[in-house]
């Protein structure tokens, strides 16, 4: 597995914000947009291309576009969603996926809920939309999951991971024959007792939609 801390000015700063317990749900909205696709620019750096001849106004060519079959993007319920535009807007002609997953707040285990994919993934690259890189649980388990129907390169955006959860993920990804990327904007310090990422932004599917009663 790779983990791939982008350094980048636009991206500390868009972070910073989001960090602020002082920002407001509809600015944490739009920047999460904003930073996913700065995030998204460096996660598809290897996104597959066939080549293609063009003619321009003054003349011939060769450019290139994506291949088929095309990418998946997979945003995990619920928080990932919040992800999900800054992602297409960089890569428009991609499919969608939706996978939820549930993390058991006393275990810490991550079980599937609903999904809603093709069957057969065979070939595909697939790129998995979590805010939080937290216990690493519910990641593995949706890495696990695309991989069992054939997908086989997987690319996970995340907007903060912590140790623990990139040591636990590495673990549940043992033996797992097919190469994972993590894209994340910072690594973070460490977990707290109750599983959040700490310094963090607190619990990112709140802060975006607000708290469910």
């Amino acid at each position: 597995m790779r983990l791939h801390v982008v350094n980048h000015p636009l991206v500390s700063h868009k972070l910073t914000v989001l960090r602020d317990r002082d920002t407001d749900s509809p600015t944490f909205r739009r920047l999460t947009d904003e930073l996913v696709t700065l995030l998204a620019y460096e996660a598809t750096r290897e996104v597959r291309v066939d080549p293609l001849d063009i003619t321009t106004p003054v003349g011939p060519t060769t450019g290139v576009y994506l291949a088929q079959p095309k990418p998946m993007v997979v945003p995990i319920l619920r928080a990932g969603l919040g992800m999900l535009d800054g992602m297409m807007r960089l890569l428009p002609t991609a499919e969608v996926g939706f996978l939820g997953m549930l993390r058991n707040e006393e275990t810490l285990e991550a079980s599937t809920y609903a999904e809603r994919l093709p069957e057969d993934l065979s070939g595909r690259q697939c790129y998995v939309l979590d805010p939080m890189l937290a216990t690493g649980g519910t990641l593995a388990a949706a890495i696990r999951f695309l991989t069992d129907r054939g997908a086989d390169d997987i690319t996970a955006i995340c907007l903060l991971v912590a140790p623990e959860g990139v040591d636990n993920l590495e673990a549940g990804l043992r033996g797992l024959d097919v190469p994972v990327t993590v894209v994340t904007a910072a690594l973070d310090e460490r977990l707290n007792e109750k599983g959040y990422i700490v310094p963090g932004l607190g619990d990112a599917g709140d802060r975006l939609y607000g708290v469910a009663h």
